[in-house]
């Protein structure tokens, strides 16, 4: 039902965009702050992430943009299984507990047409390992990287933008997980791909 309601807002948005193109004059807005649609996922019912992110992005150039991620989420299910997966939420792939991570990626968008762009991020993360009682039991550390192609759609005389894209996600490091969260974790691949995003900003 969420998703229905994402992908509605997302056609109502696009269409408010090409129909007032022609009336508004885009201007140069070099900052702008946001975050990720992602959010809504912390309505779900099976492995809420009590996700947070902001965005803070700096345009270099018309074409290249900078931008800093701050974000913080937990998950119970290995990183490597699609959320389409049956296996993803079922408790035999659960991990015997649940991870709290805090990471900061730097990020960096060329746009090669329009609003057509290709972007990296890449993220290093804290992460804290909790056991099923809710106590800590470690600590660790991973990069995370993700390879991104997305459109941005201007809004409002370009004050707003949304950014549908697909990306492929890959974790090249991490250090060791305790016994129960390894085993679980090395039966998926370190690779996501077709991941769907859907970040906004507001530019000033």
């Amino acid at each position: 039902m969420q998703t229905n309601k994402l992908w509605l807002g997302l056609v109502v948005l696009m269409t408010i965009h090409l129909t007032g193109n022609a009336q508004t004059t885009e201007k140069e807005r070099r900052y702008f702050v946001g975050s990720t649609f992602a959010l809504l996922g912390n309505f779900a019912q099976t492995n809420a992430p009590d996700f947070a992110q902001l965005n803070l992005g700096f345009r270099l150039t018309s074409k290249d943009v900078l931008s800093l991620e701050l974000k913080t989420w937990k998950y119970a299910w290995p990183l490597g299984i699609p959320v389409t997966n049956s296996a993803y939420g079922d408790p035999d792939t659960a991990f015997p507990g649940y991870i709290r991570e805090y990471g900061m990626a730097l990020v960096y968008q060329r746009f090669w047409w329009k609003g057509l762009y290709v972007g990296v991020h890449l993220m290093s993360a804290r992460q804290h390992f909790f056991d099923e009682e809710g106590q800590q039991i470690g600590k660790g550390f991973q990069l995370f990287t993700t390879y991104r192609l997305g459109y941005q759609i201007k809004l409002f005389d370009n004050r707003f933008f949304i950014e549908p894209s697909i990306a492929i996600t890959h974790r090249p490091f991490h250090t060791k997980m305790p016994d129960g969260f390894r085993r679980q974790d090395e039966q998926w691949s370190k690779f996501l791909f077709g991941e769907p995003g859907l970040h906004f900003g507001f530019n000033f």
